[in-house]
């Protein structure tokens, strides 16, 4: 019982740390994650796409990304004033809640939505609101990503004790990620992958189309 305190405080902690901008991104580079691999993987985006990142933080995605319009979304103001030294005007950061007002202007006129390890930041009420979002911003041949931890069988039991002390408090079995975005979107293919940081984690990628 004290060891489980002591983790969950350790990682309360890091959550606080990981709010400053340079320390979320010193962390990505320490436990890894190559976004111009995933990039090229997985969102193959075509020069001049419109795309919607959900859950931008300081914009890293941002960087990975060549000729595209981008919008950046996200709750932080720190990391959308972050992204914003870093990228000025190469790109458009909103700092806003999760919500289809913030895209009026612009329904159905992305052609990718990205939302890279927020879902399980996010309980069902929340993850259906992004979904909605994604939904109301994409055009009919337009595709969500998302990229998040998840509990497989096969997954190592260090994978497993990582997932359970996530900063994520929102970790999903692979069904229940699926059945969520099921709710809006008829097509959604699955990806698991368990090498994609240099710490033992498994990774879920949707795709979601109409």
């Amino acid at each position: 019982m004290l060891r489980n305190r002591t983790v969950q405080k350790a990682v309360a902690g890091l959550s606080e740390v990981l709010r400053l901008p340079m320390a979320y991104r010193l962390f990505r580079r320490l436990v890894g994650g190559d976004l111009d691999q995933y990039v090229a993987e997985y969102v193959q985006p075509r020069p001049g796409d419109k795309v919607l990142d959900i859950g931008c933080g300081p914009g890293d995605m941002f960087g990975a990304l060549r000729g595209v319009d981008y919008l950046g979304l996200d709750i932080s103001r720190e990391y959308i004033e972050a992204a914003e030294r870093r990228f000025g005007a190469l790109g458009r950061f909103l700092c806003t809640d999760i919500g289809v007002a913030s895209i009026e202007a612009e329904r159905g006129q992305f052609d990718l939505v990205l939302a890279t390890a927020i879902l399980h930041h996010l309980d069902d009420e929340r993850a259906r609101r992004l979904f909605e979002l994604a939904r109301a911003a994409l055009r009919p041949d337009g595709r969500l990503i998302t990229y998040d931890g998840c509990y497989v069988p096969e997954q190592s039991h260090l994978a497993r004790w990582i997932l359970n002390n996530d900063r994520g408090k929102f970790v999903r079995t692979l069904d229940e990620y699926v059945q969520l975005a099921s709710e809006f979107f008829p097509n959604v293919q699955t990806h698991i992958r368990h090498d994609l940081l240099r710490i033992p984690y498994t990774h879920l990628i949707m795709f979601c189309s109409s």
